[in-house]
């Protein structure tokens, strides 16, 4: 197993973002009141919720605790002091699913003044980016903000080449924005098997732009149960501006027992021919529950691959680092991580992480790791067992 005593030097750092930490868990009547505070007198944007399927509040922390690595600039929290929208009025009851699916209609930083405490918003139908806008799109949560599809539906849209949400470029697969941000939410109950055409990121789907999301939650999302390309219970990525990669940084997908995400491929997060940066994270307890692999073998549906990671395309790079992903599952390939580059030109980059415990599938050419025998790999001051 190769290792190394070397440590990760990024480009220009960023101050070190800290971990957001869960809130204490409250009783199952308090919770519920927070829930049903979000659905409005009228049932405005969202949908009734009888038996919340996940409560965020006992929820794991954002991030790896034990992550350590550098945070580049361009990876950095976005500044939300002069916000183009705030969510709310200062109480729970004021904080709809439609307002908040309007405010992201309308790009720009967006905020939240829910009150003081933990308010979860109950979506009956995903918020979609609209490409012409704002180039910029900041969605911050500060910590106390819970984004629920109450098992029924996608979160979050962003598509440049959706001709409804407008087409701003004549080349929409390579366009540098919208520039998408998420950070300091949480992200619950998302479902997208009812999207016919997108049957993949069960809480974020975004084509084109750029895309990062910091200091963030992913519980209980799914997408797709078969299928060999689909997947992304947490977030699938199509086609990022010049091949930059989509940042994860201090965020949690999964992390415990009974929080895990599930879909038929990739049960944390999914892409098609995207690089990624993922710094300071965990994975885990995620699900790839998929048969056949890809191309789906002969009698199955295809897919169960990328317990919690599924990169699939050319040219691109997996970069890890300061990320624990550990107790994730397959049915057929690459328990922790699946990356397969067809023209064998990608790369992964490990450094100052644990991969461990993965199980499911075969083909591993290292522990949890499926890729072919030649892809270049870098791994130093890593775990991978």
């Amino acid at each position: 197993m190769p290792r190394s005593i070397a440590r990760l030097s990024l480009q220009t750092s960023h101050a070190r973002i800290p971990i957001l930490r869960s809130p204490g868990a409250r009783t199952a009547t308090a919770l519920l009141a927070v829930l049903c505070s979000a659905c409005g007198d009228e049932g405005e944007g969202s949908v009734e919720v009888v038996n919340p399927l996940t409560n965020p509040e006992s929820g794991p922390a954002a991030g790896n605790a034990d992550g350590d690595c550098d945070i580049p600039a361009s990876a950095g929290l976005e500044d939300v002091s002069n916000p183009t929208t705030v969510v709310g009025d200062g109480s729970a009851d004021s904080c709809t699913g439609d307002a908040f699916i309007d405010a992201v209609a309308k790009g720009g930083v967006i905020t939240f003044d829910c009150g003081d405490d933990p308010v979860t918003i109950t979506l009956d139908r995903p918020a979609k980016v609209f490409n012409d806008a704002s180039e910029e799109i900041v969605i911050d949560g500060g910590g106390l903000v819970t984004l629920s599809g109450a098992g029924r539906t996608r979160i979050l849209y962003m598509n440049t080449c959706d001709e409804n949400q407008k087409w701003t470029t004549s080349h929409c697969q390579d366009q540098d924005h919208p520039r998408l941000t998420v950070q300091n939410l949480t992200f619950i109950d998302a479902n997208s098997k009812n999207e016919d055409e997108y049957d993949g990121g069960g809480a974020i789907y975004v084509r084109g732009g750029r895309f990062k999301v910091i200091n963030s939650r992913f519980f209980n999302n799914v997408c797709a149960d078969r299928g060999p390309d689909v997947g992304g219970a947490g977030i699938r990525i199509f086609s990022q501006f010049q091949g930059n990669p989509v940042y994860v940084v201090n965020s949690t997908f999964g992390g415990e027992d009974g929080f895990g995400n599930t879909c038929s491929n990739g049960g944390g997060i999914s892409s098609i021919g995207v690089s990624w940066t993922i710094l300071n994270s965990t994975f885990s307890y995620n699900h790839a529950i998929g048969n056949g692999g890809n191309p789906a073998e002969g009698g199955t549906p295809g897919g169960g691959s990328g317990g919690a990671i599924y990169n699939d395309g050319n040219t691109m790079t997996l970069s890890i680092c300061g990320t624990l992903i550990e107790h994730n599952d397959v049915k057929a390939y690459g328990s922790g991580i699946f990356f397969v580059t067809n023209d064998h030109s990608g790369d992964i980059r490990i450094v100052d992480s644990v991969v461990r415990d993965n199980t499911g599938g075969a083909w591993n050419v290292l522990p949890g790791i499926s890729m072919h025998d030649d892809t270049k790999r870098d791994i130093r001051n890593s775990t991978i067992e």
